[in-house]
Protein backbone atom coordinates (compact mmCIF):
# COMPACT_ATOMS: atom_id res chain seq x y z
CA UNK A 1 0.00 0.00 0.00
CA UNK A 2 1.37 3.39 -1.14
CA UNK A 3 0.59 6.45 0.82
CA UNK A 4 2.06 9.55 -0.14
CA UNK A 5 2.54 12.90 2.38
CA UNK A 6 0.73 16.42 1.65
CA UNK A 7 0.44 19.63 2.31
CA UNK A 8 -2.56 21.45 2.23
CA UNK A 9 -2.68 25.54 2.63
CA UNK A 10 -0.09 25.44 5.39
CA UNK A 11 2.76 27.86 5.18
CA UNK A 12 6.28 25.40 5.45
CA UNK A 13 7.66 25.77 9.24
CA UNK A 14 10.90 25.55 10.65
CA UNK A 15 8.47 22.89 14.00
CA UNK A 16 9.05 18.92 13.53
CA UNK A 17 7.12 17.52 10.62
CA UNK A 18 4.81 14.64 10.40
CA UNK A 19 5.81 11.05 10.38
CA UNK A 20 3.97 7.46 10.54
CA UNK A 21 1.16 8.28 8.40
CA UNK A 22 1.03 4.33 7.00
CA UNK A 23 1.87 3.19 10.42
CA UNK A 24 -1.32 5.08 11.24
CA UNK A 25 -3.37 3.88 8.58
CA UNK A 26 -2.20 -0.11 9.74
CA UNK A 27 -3.17 1.32 13.71
CA UNK A 28 -6.39 2.19 12.31
CA UNK A 29 -7.23 -1.10 10.55
CA UNK A 30 -5.83 -3.33 13.88
CA UNK A 31 -8.33 -0.36 15.85
CA UNK A 32 -11.43 -1.29 13.40
CA UNK A 33 -10.78 -5.10 13.61
CA UNK A 34 -11.16 -5.05 17.13
CA UNK A 35 -14.55 -3.36 16.66
CA UNK A 36 -15.54 -6.45 14.21
CA UNK A 37 -14.75 -8.90 16.60
CA UNK A 38 -16.83 -7.43 18.95
CA UNK A 39 -19.52 -5.50 16.49
CA UNK A 40 -21.76 -9.22 15.61
CA UNK A 41 -22.17 -9.85 19.55
CA UNK A 42 -23.84 -6.86 20.72
CA UNK A 43 -26.14 -7.38 23.77
CA UNK A 44 -25.78 -11.16 23.21
CA UNK A 45 -22.54 -11.18 24.77
CA UNK A 46 -23.58 -10.21 27.91
CA UNK A 47 -26.29 -12.26 28.08
CA UNK A 48 -23.87 -15.07 27.27
CA UNK A 49 -21.23 -14.41 30.28
CA UNK A 50 -23.83 -13.29 33.24
CA UNK A 51 -27.26 -13.96 34.32
CA UNK A 52 -28.19 -10.14 34.41
CA UNK A 53 -32.31 -10.16 32.75
CA UNK A 54 -31.91 -8.75 28.84
CA UNK A 55 -33.95 -5.06 30.27
CA UNK A 56 -31.05 -4.67 32.99
CA UNK A 57 -28.56 -4.79 30.22
CA UNK A 58 -30.40 -2.43 27.97
CA UNK A 59 -30.55 -0.34 30.29
CA UNK A 60 -27.23 -0.25 31.80
CA UNK A 61 -25.93 0.69 28.05
CA UNK A 62 -28.11 3.41 27.76
CA UNK A 63 -26.86 5.14 30.49
CA UNK A 64 -22.99 4.61 29.35
CA UNK A 65 -23.93 5.86 25.89
CA UNK A 66 -25.78 8.73 27.88
CA UNK A 67 -22.62 9.47 29.91
CA UNK A 68 -20.52 10.49 26.70
CA UNK A 69 -22.52 12.81 25.04
CA UNK A 70 -20.50 16.07 26.98
CA UNK A 71 -17.33 14.23 25.46
CA UNK A 72 -17.09 15.95 21.90
CA UNK A 73 -17.09 19.38 23.89
CA UNK A 74 -13.85 18.49 26.18
CA UNK A 75 -12.28 16.98 23.48
CA UNK A 76 -12.20 19.26 21.12
CA UNK A 77 -10.66 21.70 23.33
CA UNK A 78 -8.00 19.59 24.17
CA UNK A 79 -7.36 18.40 20.79
CA UNK A 80 -6.84 22.19 20.29
CA UNK A 81 -4.52 22.71 23.36
CA UNK A 82 -2.18 19.39 23.13
CA UNK A 83 -3.12 18.05 19.55
CA UNK A 84 -5.37 14.96 18.79
CA UNK A 85 -2.41 12.17 18.75
CA UNK A 86 -2.64 11.89 22.73
CA UNK A 87 -6.61 12.32 22.60
CA UNK A 88 -6.92 9.01 19.65
CA UNK A 89 -4.08 7.08 22.43
CA UNK A 90 -6.28 7.73 25.01
CA UNK A 91 -9.02 6.90 23.54
CA UNK A 92 -7.79 3.36 22.15
CA UNK A 93 -6.51 2.67 25.83
CA UNK A 94 -10.29 3.28 27.38
CA UNK A 95 -11.57 0.92 25.16
CA UNK A 96 -8.92 -1.37 25.51
CA UNK A 97 -9.68 -1.13 29.36
CA UNK A 98 -13.16 -1.29 28.69
CA UNK A 99 -13.73 -4.84 26.49
CA UNK A 100 -10.94 -6.43 28.89
CA UNK A 101 -13.36 -5.65 32.06
CA UNK A 102 -16.07 -6.93 29.54
CA UNK A 103 -13.96 -10.42 29.66
CA UNK A 104 -13.99 -10.33 33.14
CA UNK A 105 -17.63 -9.42 34.11
CA UNK A 106 -19.95 -11.30 36.19
CA UNK A 107 -22.76 -9.09 37.24
CA UNK A 108 -24.84 -5.60 36.36
CA UNK A 109 -21.59 -3.26 38.14
CA UNK A 110 -18.97 -4.56 35.92
CA UNK A 111 -21.30 -4.42 32.60
CA UNK A 112 -21.84 -0.91 33.83
CA UNK A 113 -18.12 -0.22 34.18
CA UNK A 114 -17.29 -1.75 30.90
CA UNK A 115 -19.56 0.08 28.82
CA UNK A 116 -18.51 3.41 30.36
CA UNK A 117 -14.75 3.18 29.91
CA UNK A 118 -15.74 1.52 26.17
CA UNK A 119 -18.39 4.35 25.45
CA UNK A 120 -16.32 7.15 26.71
CA UNK A 121 -13.35 5.30 24.55
CA UNK A 122 -15.08 5.52 21.41
CA UNK A 123 -16.58 9.30 21.46
CA UNK A 124 -13.19 10.57 22.65
CA UNK A 125 -11.99 8.52 18.98
CA UNK A 126 -14.60 10.04 16.77
CA UNK A 127 -14.08 13.63 18.35
CA UNK A 128 -10.22 13.25 17.55
CA UNK A 129 -9.38 11.05 14.93
CA UNK A 130 -9.91 13.38 12.26
CA UNK A 131 -8.28 16.16 13.46
CA UNK A 132 -5.07 13.83 14.31
CA UNK A 133 -5.67 13.16 10.29
CA UNK A 134 -5.70 16.76 9.13
CA UNK A 135 -2.99 18.24 11.43
CA UNK A 136 -1.07 14.45 10.10
CA UNK A 137 -1.36 16.10 6.11
CA UNK A 138 -0.90 19.78 7.06
CA UNK A 139 2.49 18.78 8.41
CA UNK A 140 3.88 16.47 5.88
CA UNK A 141 5.06 17.12 2.33
CA UNK A 142 3.83 14.79 -0.06
CA UNK A 143 1.02 15.18 -2.76
CA UNK A 144 -1.91 13.89 -1.07
CA UNK A 145 -5.03 15.87 0.04
CA UNK A 146 -7.04 15.55 3.39
CA UNK A 147 -9.85 14.09 1.39
CA UNK A 148 -7.67 11.46 0.32
CA UNK A 149 -6.51 10.82 3.68
CA UNK A 150 -9.77 10.52 4.93
CA UNK A 151 -10.61 8.03 1.85
CA UNK A 152 -7.93 5.80 3.34
CA UNK A 153 -8.92 5.85 6.77
CA UNK A 154 -12.35 4.93 5.70
CA UNK A 155 -11.08 2.26 3.81
CA UNK A 156 -9.16 1.08 6.40
CA UNK A 157 -11.62 0.93 8.99
CA UNK A 158 -14.20 -0.64 6.64
CA UNK A 159 -11.96 -3.59 5.88
CA UNK A 160 -10.83 -3.82 9.35
CA UNK A 161 -14.77 -3.99 10.46
CA UNK A 162 -15.14 -7.34 7.67
CA UNK A 163 -12.47 -8.56 8.61
CA UNK A 164 -13.28 -8.54 12.91
CA UNK A 165 -16.73 -9.81 11.98
CA UNK A 166 -15.63 -12.66 9.79
CA UNK A 167 -13.36 -13.98 12.63
CA UNK A 168 -16.06 -13.72 14.83
CA UNK A 169 -18.45 -15.57 12.70
CA UNK A 170 -16.08 -18.59 12.65
CA UNK A 171 -15.57 -18.45 16.59
CA UNK A 172 -19.04 -18.42 16.52
CA UNK A 173 -20.19 -20.85 13.99
CA UNK A 174 -20.87 -23.87 16.27
CA UNK A 175 -24.08 -23.06 18.20
CA UNK A 176 -22.54 -24.60 21.14
CA UNK A 177 -20.17 -21.91 21.73
CA UNK A 178 -18.78 -21.74 25.27
CA UNK A 179 -19.10 -18.62 27.48
CA UNK A 180 -15.14 -18.97 27.51
CA UNK A 181 -15.21 -18.19 23.81
CA UNK A 182 -17.23 -14.60 24.44
CA UNK A 183 -14.88 -13.89 26.81
CA UNK A 184 -11.47 -14.95 24.71
CA UNK A 185 -13.73 -12.54 21.60
CA UNK A 186 -13.70 -9.73 24.34
CA UNK A 187 -9.58 -10.03 25.41
CA UNK A 188 -8.89 -10.56 21.51
CA UNK A 189 -10.43 -6.89 21.08
CA UNK A 190 -8.83 -5.84 23.81
CA UNK A 191 -5.69 -6.78 22.48
CA UNK A 192 -6.49 -4.84 19.13
CA UNK A 193 -7.55 -1.80 20.72
CA UNK A 194 -3.78 -1.80 22.78
CA UNK A 195 -1.75 -2.72 19.58
CA UNK A 196 -3.08 0.16 17.79
CA UNK A 197 -2.62 2.73 20.74
CA UNK A 198 1.03 1.23 21.05
CA UNK A 199 1.70 2.00 17.94
CA UNK A 200 0.19 5.23 17.63
CA UNK A 201 1.99 6.46 20.57
CA UNK A 202 5.27 5.04 19.53
CA UNK A 203 5.20 6.02 16.09
CA UNK A 204 3.28 8.90 14.51
CA UNK A 205 3.69 12.18 15.11
CA UNK A 206 1.72 14.64 13.67
CA UNK A 207 2.45 18.36 15.11
CA UNK A 208 -0.55 21.25 15.90
CA UNK A 209 -0.32 23.53 12.93
CA UNK A 210 -0.62 26.46 14.98
CA UNK A 211 0.27 27.55 18.73
CA UNK A 212 -1.10 24.94 20.82
CA UNK A 213 -3.91 27.13 22.93
CA UNK A 214 -3.78 30.11 20.85
CA UNK A 215 -7.70 29.90 20.61
CA UNK A 216 -8.39 30.28 23.98
CA UNK A 217 -11.89 29.77 25.65
CA UNK A 218 -13.52 31.95 22.71
CA UNK A 219 -13.06 28.92 20.60
CA UNK A 220 -16.58 27.31 20.88
CA UNK A 221 -18.41 30.78 21.28
CA UNK A 222 -16.76 31.42 17.56
CA UNK A 223 -18.36 28.45 16.35
CA UNK A 224 -21.85 28.91 17.63
CA UNK A 225 -21.42 32.65 16.36
CA UNK A 226 -21.01 30.68 12.70
CA UNK A 227 -23.66 29.89 11.17
CA UNK A 228 -22.67 28.47 7.77
CA UNK A 229 -21.00 25.88 9.55
CA UNK A 230 -23.23 25.20 11.75
CA UNK A 231 -25.76 24.51 9.00
CA UNK A 232 -23.07 22.39 7.65
CA UNK A 233 -23.73 20.46 10.74
CA UNK A 234 -27.25 20.64 10.16
CA UNK A 235 -27.56 19.24 6.49
CA UNK A 236 -24.87 16.03 7.53
CA UNK A 237 -27.44 14.85 10.21
CA UNK A 238 -29.64 13.92 7.08
CA UNK A 239 -26.20 12.50 5.41
CA UNK A 240 -25.11 10.47 8.49
CA UNK A 241 -29.18 9.32 8.94
CA UNK A 242 -28.92 7.98 5.50
CA UNK A 243 -25.64 6.22 6.15
CA UNK A 244 -26.81 4.57 8.71
CA UNK A 245 -30.13 3.60 7.56
CA UNK A 246 -28.71 0.43 5.71
CA UNK A 247 -27.49 -1.93 8.07
CA UNK A 248 -29.92 -0.49 10.42
CA UNK A 249 -33.12 -1.20 8.62
CA UNK A 250 -31.91 -3.93 5.81
CA UNK A 251 -32.61 -6.92 8.35
CA UNK A 252 -36.42 -5.93 8.68
CA UNK A 253 -36.87 -4.75 5.00
CA UNK A 254 -35.78 -7.91 4.05
CA UNK A 255 -36.87 -10.50 6.09
CA UNK A 256 -39.93 -8.78 7.32
CA UNK A 257 -41.41 -6.72 4.64
CA UNK A 258 -40.12 -9.08 1.54
CA UNK A 259 -40.32 -12.10 3.20
CA UNK A 260 -36.93 -13.05 1.93
CA UNK A 261 -34.22 -15.52 3.48
CA UNK A 262 -32.30 -13.70 6.01
CA UNK A 263 -29.06 -14.95 4.17
CA UNK A 264 -29.77 -12.25 1.88
CA UNK A 265 -28.79 -9.58 4.62
CA UNK A 266 -25.31 -10.82 5.04
CA UNK A 267 -24.60 -11.20 1.45
CA UNK A 268 -25.76 -7.33 0.55
CA UNK A 269 -23.77 -6.35 3.99
CA UNK A 270 -20.81 -8.22 3.11
CA UNK A 271 -20.59 -6.90 -0.84
CA UNK A 272 -21.25 -3.17 0.32
CA UNK A 273 -18.46 -3.46 3.21
CA UNK A 274 -15.95 -4.77 0.48
CA UNK A 275 -16.74 -2.16 -1.94
CA UNK A 276 -16.46 0.67 0.63
CA UNK A 277 -12.98 -1.00 1.61
CA UNK A 278 -11.83 -1.02 -2.06
CA UNK A 279 -13.29 1.81 -3.54
CA UNK A 280 -13.14 5.04 -1.57
CA UNK A 281 -9.52 6.38 -1.68
CA UNK A 282 -9.47 5.95 -5.35
CA UNK A 283 -12.96 7.75 -5.79
CA UNK A 284 -11.89 10.81 -3.89
CA UNK A 285 -9.01 10.94 -6.13
CA UNK A 286 -10.92 11.21 -9.42
CA UNK A 287 -13.15 13.64 -7.71
CA UNK A 288 -10.89 15.84 -6.60
CA UNK A 289 -11.06 18.71 -9.24
CA UNK A 290 -14.54 19.48 -8.20
CA UNK A 291 -16.48 21.14 -5.91
CA UNK A 292 -16.88 19.51 -2.34
CA UNK A 293 -20.35 20.71 -1.94
CA UNK A 294 -20.94 19.32 -5.27
CA UNK A 295 -19.72 16.50 -4.83
CA UNK A 296 -22.02 15.67 -1.43
CA UNK A 297 -25.17 17.32 -3.74
CA UNK A 298 -24.17 14.14 -5.74
CA UNK A 299 -24.05 11.98 -3.19
CA UNK A 300 -27.61 13.04 -1.48
CA UNK A 301 -28.86 12.83 -5.49
CA UNK A 302 -27.88 9.15 -5.50
CA UNK A 303 -29.19 8.36 -1.82
CA UNK A 304 -32.84 9.73 -3.23
CA UNK A 305 -32.71 7.32 -5.78
CA UNK A 306 -31.42 4.47 -3.51
CA UNK A 307 -34.06 5.02 -0.77
CA UNK A 308 -36.91 5.29 -4.06
CA UNK A 309 -36.00 2.19 -5.20
CA UNK A 310 -36.37 1.17 -1.57
CA UNK A 311 -39.93 2.22 -1.88
CA UNK A 312 -41.27 0.46 -4.53
CA UNK A 313 -40.24 -2.86 -3.09
CA UNK A 314 -42.97 -5.09 -2.55
CA UNK A 315 -43.83 -8.14 -0.69
CA UNK A 316 -43.89 -11.76 -2.45
CA UNK A 317 -42.36 -10.21 -6.14
CA UNK A 318 -38.55 -11.20 -5.35
CA UNK A 319 -38.39 -12.43 -8.97
CA UNK A 320 -37.81 -8.48 -9.55
CA UNK A 321 -37.31 -7.57 -6.33
CA UNK A 322 -33.95 -8.79 -5.48
CA UNK A 323 -32.58 -7.30 -8.74
CA UNK A 324 -33.37 -3.96 -7.43
CA UNK A 325 -32.69 -4.34 -3.60
CA UNK A 326 -29.40 -5.31 -5.50
CA UNK A 327 -29.06 -2.09 -7.81
CA UNK A 328 -30.44 -0.04 -5.50
CA UNK A 329 -27.44 -0.97 -2.69
CA UNK A 330 -24.61 -0.07 -5.57
CA UNK A 331 -26.01 3.37 -5.54
CA UNK A 332 -25.89 3.61 -1.55
CA UNK A 333 -22.80 2.42 -1.96
CA UNK A 334 -21.54 5.14 -4.40
CA UNK A 335 -23.48 7.78 -2.06
CA UNK A 336 -21.47 6.28 0.77
CA UNK A 337 -17.82 6.11 -0.94
CA UNK A 338 -18.56 9.65 -1.78
CA UNK A 339 -19.87 11.43 1.37
CA UNK A 340 -17.86 10.08 4.40
CA UNK A 341 -14.17 11.25 3.15
CA UNK A 342 -15.23 14.64 1.42
CA UNK A 343 -17.61 15.57 4.14
CA UNK A 344 -15.05 15.51 6.96
CA UNK A 345 -12.21 17.13 4.79
CA UNK A 346 -14.89 19.90 3.80
CA UNK A 347 -15.85 19.80 8.09
CA UNK A 348 -11.78 20.45 8.11
CA UNK A 349 -11.39 22.83 5.48
CA UNK A 350 -14.17 25.39 6.63
CA UNK A 351 -12.78 25.67 10.23
CA UNK A 352 -10.42 27.87 11.29
CA UNK A 353 -6.70 26.18 11.85
CA UNK A 354 -6.33 27.54 15.70
CA UNK A 355 -9.83 25.68 16.57
CA UNK A 356 -9.99 22.98 14.40
CA UNK A 357 -10.09 20.43 16.97
CA UNK A 358 -13.57 21.95 18.37
CA UNK A 359 -15.18 22.45 14.84
CA UNK A 360 -14.48 18.80 14.30
CA UNK A 361 -15.37 17.22 17.75
CA UNK A 362 -18.84 19.57 17.38
CA UNK A 363 -19.59 18.01 13.63
CA UNK A 364 -18.99 14.49 14.91
CA UNK A 365 -22.66 15.45 16.87
CA UNK A 366 -24.17 15.34 13.87
CA UNK A 367 -23.49 11.24 13.76
CA UNK A 368 -24.40 10.87 17.38
CA UNK A 369 -27.91 13.26 16.53
CA UNK A 370 -28.44 10.66 13.80
CA UNK A 371 -28.07 7.78 16.07
CA UNK A 372 -30.44 8.68 18.09
CA UNK A 373 -33.07 9.60 15.72
CA UNK A 374 -32.75 7.01 13.46
CA UNK A 375 -34.36 3.87 14.92
CA UNK A 376 -37.02 5.67 16.02
CA UNK A 377 -37.23 7.74 12.66
CA UNK A 378 -37.52 4.29 10.83
CA UNK A 379 -39.76 1.81 13.10
CA UNK A 380 -42.08 4.82 13.51
CA UNK A 381 -42.52 5.32 10.12
CA UNK A 382 -42.01 1.90 9.03
CA UNK A 383 -45.10 0.74 11.20
CA UNK A 384 -47.45 3.63 9.28
CA UNK A 385 -46.40 2.02 5.79
CA UNK A 386 -43.98 0.05 4.42
CA UNK A 387 -42.59 2.35 1.98
CA UNK A 388 -42.78 5.81 4.36
CA UNK A 389 -39.71 5.71 5.73
CA UNK A 390 -38.23 5.55 2.42
CA UNK A 391 -39.59 8.62 0.77
CA UNK A 392 -39.24 10.80 3.87
CA UNK A 393 -35.65 9.87 3.53
CA UNK A 394 -35.46 10.77 -0.03
CA UNK A 395 -37.26 14.05 0.95
CA UNK A 396 -34.86 14.82 3.52
CA UNK A 397 -32.02 14.58 1.27
CA UNK A 398 -33.55 16.92 -1.66
CA UNK A 399 -33.95 19.79 1.22
CA UNK A 400 -29.80 18.97 1.99
CA UNK A 401 -29.22 19.28 -1.74
CA UNK A 402 -31.38 22.74 -1.60
CA UNK A 403 -29.78 23.58 1.91
CA UNK A 404 -26.11 22.89 0.46
CA UNK A 405 -26.36 25.00 -2.56
CA UNK A 406 -27.20 27.66 -0.05
CA UNK A 407 -24.26 27.58 2.25
CA UNK A 408 -21.75 27.03 -0.67
CA UNK A 409 -22.42 31.03 -0.86
CA UNK A 410 -21.71 31.46 2.66
CA UNK A 411 -18.96 28.78 3.67
CA UNK A 412 -15.49 29.53 2.87
CA UNK A 413 -14.64 29.63 -0.83
CA UNK A 414 -11.02 27.72 -0.28
CA UNK A 415 -12.86 25.13 1.73
CA UNK A 416 -15.05 24.50 -1.74
CA UNK A 417 -12.28 22.71 -3.65
CA UNK A 418 -9.61 19.76 -2.56
CA UNK A 419 -6.43 21.52 -2.66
Amino acid sequence: MAIEESTTGIPPRSSPRSRGGAVLIVALVVDSIGNGLFLPLGLIFFTKITDVPLILIGVLLSVANIMQLPIPVFAGALADRYGARPLVVLAQVLQALGYFAAGLVTGPAGILVSAVLTALGVRFFWSSVFTLIADYVDGSSGGRSKDYWYGWSNMARTGGLGVGGVLTGIALANPQTSEQVFRLIAFGTAGCFAIAAVTIALVVRAPRPVQPGAAGPAGYRDLLRDRPYLGLIGVNVVFALSGMMLPLALPTLVVIHLDADAWLVSAVLVGNTIAVSLLTAPVVLRLRPFRRTGILAAAAALWVAWALLFAVLVPGQLGWGIPVLIGAVVVFTAASVMHAPVSIGLAAAAAPAETRGRYLAIFQYSFTLAEIVGPGFFTTLFAVAHGLPWVALAALNGLAIVALFALQRRLPAAALRDE
